[in-house]
């Protein structure tokens, strides 16, 4: 089978490999046939992460934390690229009982056995039965074995407990992300909004751009009375308007819109500076929540800010299975439509270019065949 893979920097080509086989009675296998690409891609495929890293290493500013998450040698070509999609289901194990052959399903990107401890505790980023931050498309050099989801045939090693069945009337397209980012942009301000219906919030955009986007989507769908997303660039403001955000054009290096505080505000840039705007911007006793990833020994924070306003900071992988179900039925309601954001839509066959586009998010589709 084929499978779209990372072979250099900027080269990204279509590969044969092996078609895996069920090989436990609770797998499934899976076809993906609406994948898209996460924030992270990119800087993976322009191999931008991978020199970060090794610079880091090398100027010994790297968190030696890092090796737990992305292994000794980060990023190492070839990898398999991809792990957000919507797929048909091609087979299922004995014991599998939630779902047949046809069946449309989102694939989460982590991979989580739905019965550990952790799982039970909806933590499926840290699954006890499978090694640490196992998920599709791998980082290159650590747990690859699951190969990507740009590929013929993908395993679902748990297929009853992962796999989240797409509703009907729900356009597979709209929801490939629904594995990973759309997962990450609700988890940053969907408790916030239950806890405290109707509260404003404030998205600070940069480099994690579809998370950001999709947060403040979500936000407007969970009705704040006030959303706010500050940008530069001028294809997120678009979009942002689009989906009913109040598009702001500024800059956290400026600090505009400082005077404005929020109880809910997303930190998508990626930037300690970005990070430290979103937190003198969270008002007191609010949430922050960073999408970011910050592989450096420290990152400065505005810790007597954090005390005298008790504001509190939250950043970590998201756990995307337990949340999807609840994000596709927003979906279903046609409350939340994320095809706004999509900004590049190909064929399968041209997922190799499309995905080294420079947009803000790409879906690739192809026919189903069951």
């Amino acid at each position: 089978m084929q499978q779209l893979t990372v072979v250099g920097r900027n080269r990204v080509e279509w590969r044969d490999v092996p078609e895996p086989t069920l090989g436990s009675a609770d797998a499934v296998l899976v076809r993906p046939f609406a994948a898209a690409r996460c924030d992270i891609d990119i800087g993976l495929i322009r191999g931008t992460a991978a020199a970060g890293f090794f610079w880091g290493k090398w100027l010994r500013q790297l968190d030696p934390h890092a090796a737990h998450v992305f292994g000794d040698a980060p990023f190492r070509v070839p990898f398999p690229l991809g792990h957000e999609c919507v797929a048909e289901v091609l087979s299922c194990g004995e014991n599998v009982r939630g779902f047949r052959r046809g069946d449309r399903v989102v694939v989460p990107f982590q991979i989580s056995c739905g019965s550990c401890l952790s799982c039970a505790a909806d933590l499926t980023a840290h699954c006890r039965t499978v090694p640490a931050f196992s998920m599709f498309g791998g980082v290159g050099g650590k747990n690859d074995g699951w190969g990507g989801a740009l590929s013929d045939c993908v395993r679902v090693p748990w297929g009853d407990s992962m796999l989240v069945r797409v509703p009907d009337g729900v356009d597979a397209a709209a929801v490939a992300s629904a594995s990973d980012n759309l997962a990450d942009g609700w988890r940053t301000v969907a408790p916030g909004l239950a806890a405290q219906p109707g509260a404003r919030v404030l998205v600070v955009g940069g480099v994690v751009k579809s998370i950001g986007l999709y947060a403040a989507a979500i936000a407007v769908a969970l009705k704040s009375e006030r959303v706010v997303y500050l940008d530069r660039n001028a294809e997120r403001l678009r979009i942002a308007a689009s989906i009913g955000a109040i598009a702001v054009e500024g800059s956290y290096r400026r600090r505009d819109a400082a005077n404005e505080t929020f109880p809910i505000v997303v930190d998508a840039t990626n930037d300690v500076r970005g990070l430290d705007f979103a937190l003198r911007a969270t008002a007191a006793g609010g949430v922050c929540t960073s999408v970011g990833i910050f592989p450096r020994k420290t990152t400065g924070i505005p810790m007597l800010r954090m005390y005298s306003q008790g504001l509190t900071l939250r950043n970590g992988v998201s756990n995307a299975r337990p949340v999807i179900p609840a994000i596709l039925e927003l979906v279903r309601s046609g409350r939340l439509k994320p095809q706004l954001v999509t900004t590049t839509r190909a064929e399968w066959r041209d997922a190799a270019l499309a995905f080294t586009e420079n947009s803000t998010k790409v879906v690739v589709t192809r026919d189903t065949i069951c």
